[in-house]
This record gives structure tokens, sequence and C-alpha cells, in this order.
């Protein structure tokens, strides 16, 4: 069951505005058991351009959703960015059970980190966060990364028990890094 958490900058969120956002993502219900409990963290920006902005973030136990749009109506962004959250939820489903069938795998949650942004002229961090490592294969982590709209990823290795990184290359192919222990 998703609970909710719908803020907005420069913009009031109205019982309509509420009401539609809830109604539109509680669509995603269907994909989870009864037993899910999670909360939709739902942020709406209207620009000075008039064009309106929809982060949606569903943490999960085992999959981290996430998907924004932006388009000049606040109720289409709604739509897309729910429209956008269901492919991820198929697209993770359908490789979850590929899996499963394959080698009986558990699917897992993995926060994700961001990258800290650098000045050339002082090179001090301005934002550090923590990231609990769970085990998987480099494809489940390119798909996590995939779904949160990353171009890295941190994961424990499932086969070799090591901390290793996937990233997006220029070329749009993975790269993978492995740590020696």
């Amino acid at each position: 069951m998703l609970t909710y958490n719908v803020r907005g900058e420069n913009i009031e969120v109205t019982d309509a505005i509420r009401n539609y956002v809830e109604k539109r993502i509680s669509k995603l219900n269907k994909f989870f058991e009864s037993s899910v409990e999670a909360i939709a963290h739902v942020n709406l920006k209207v620009y000075p351009d008039k064009t309106a902005k929809v982060e949606v973030t569903i943490p999960l136990a085992y999959l981290t959703l996430r998907a924004e749009e932006t388009s000049p109506d606040l109720y289409a962004s709604v739509d897309l960015v729910t429209d956008k959250l269901e492919r991820q939820v198929r697209k993770y489903k359908t490789k979850i059970n590929r899996k499963s069938r394959e080698k009986g795998f558990a699917p897992i949650q993995v926060d994700t980190p961001d990258a800290a942004p650098t000045d050339d002229d002082s090179l001090q961090v301005v934002r550090t966060k923590r990231v609990s490592l769970k085990p998987m294969d480099s494809q489940e982590a390119i798909l996590q990364m995939d779904m949160l709209g990353h171009n890295f990823f941190i994961f424990e290795d499932a086969d070799t028990n090591g901390t290793s990184i996937v990233y997006k290359r220029r070329d749009g192919r993975y790269g993978l890094i492995e740590t020696d222990e």
C-alpha cells in the first residue's frame, strides 16, 4: 500500500491536485503485494515559463522507482510520470522473472549515491551519502542504474563478494569497475 508525501515548489498543492496525484500513482499498487508499505515522494514544481515538473520517488525494499517529467500542463506531467513508472515496474518484473527462472534470483534494494559536483577552483565535498551495498550481479546493477537515471552505480558483486561499479559509457554501452580486496 502506497502512502503519499506530496510537496509543491512555487505552487500550492490543492486538494484537487493531491487527489489527482494520489489517484494516478495508486494505479501502481496493482504491481505490489498487499503487504508492501511504501511512501511515494512527489515533488511538484512550476517554473516561471509556466512549465510544470513532477518528480516521483518510491523507495521499496528491493527497488527504488524514480521518474520525472516536465510539460506545460501539471496534470499531463503527472500522467507522463505515472506511465514512466509503470514501464519501469513492468521492465523490472520481467527481468526478475526471467532471472528467477534461470537461477532463483531474489530482488534486492541498493541505495545509490549522487556524484559530488566539483568546482575547478575548490575541490570540496558539498554532499555526502551513505550507501548500503547489497549483493547482486552486474546485470541487476545496470537495471537499477537505468531505472534511477544515474550514470553509475555501486554494488556488491554477488559472485566475487567485492565492491564493483557499473557505469554508462559515452558510446551508450556499459563499463564495469571491479575492486581488488
